[in-house]
């Protein structure tokens, strides 16, 4: 399960004693999703767009403008131009 830690500014999912990240900076009402990290032992589960997914539709229910400075972000970025 995706746990929010807005303390941190991250998303993450710990499974199998592993921690996969989405982690982003806020500043005022824009959001940068800045990292995204999946250990080897967890790739190719589909992991990292469960976070991204989770973290994008967080952040348009805040209504944030949102920005990626992390490539894997951004690509769902640019397939959905309403996120």
């Amino acid at each position: 399960m995706i746990q929010h830690q807005p303390q941190q500014q991250r998303f993450c999912l710990h499974l199998d004693g592993e921690e996969a990240v989405l982690d982003y900076q806020l500043k005022g009402s824009q959001i940068n999703f800045t990292h995204t990290y999946v250990p080897d032992a967890l790739r190719g589960r589909g992991i990292a767009e469960q976070l991204v997914r989770a973290g994008l539709a967080w952040a348009c229910e805040q209504q944030y403008q949102i920005e990626a400075s992390c490539w894997y972000v951004d690509k769902f970025l640019r397939k959905e131009p309403s996120a």
